[in-house]
């Protein structure tokens, strides 16, 4: 099994600087009193879910994964690639079950 992925896709980039921007904004706001420190943490998930979150395609399988965890799908169960109704790409499962790719 090869450790590097062939293809990764990932979220757009402008979302990283956002989340980035957004977190330098929150610090004043977080500095003010410390019981709004937590608002921190909505800027670093969205800046760790940017960053993380997508689609690994691999020679074996494929890797989806979200801001926590990840599924592993082999190329062999996978029965059909097809977009919704939004354009966005799901896989159909030979069991009948479709995953989102991210």
């Amino acid at each position: 099994m090869s450790r590097k992925p062939l293809l990764r896709v990932r979220k757009t980039g402008a979302l990283l600087v956002f989340g980035a921007i957004a977190f330098v904004c929150a610090v004043p706001l977080a500095g003010a009193a410390r019981g709004l420190a937590w608002v921190l943490l909505i800027p670093a998930a969205v800046i760790v879910w940017a960053w993380r979150a997508g689609t690994d395609v691999r020679a074996d399988d494929l890797r989806v994964k979200a801001l926590v965890g990840s599924t592993r799908v082999p190329w062999s169960s996978i029965v059909e690639l097809a977009p919704d109704e939004r354009g966005r790409i799901s896989a159909l499962l030979d069991n009948g079950n479709t995953i989102k790719l991210t």
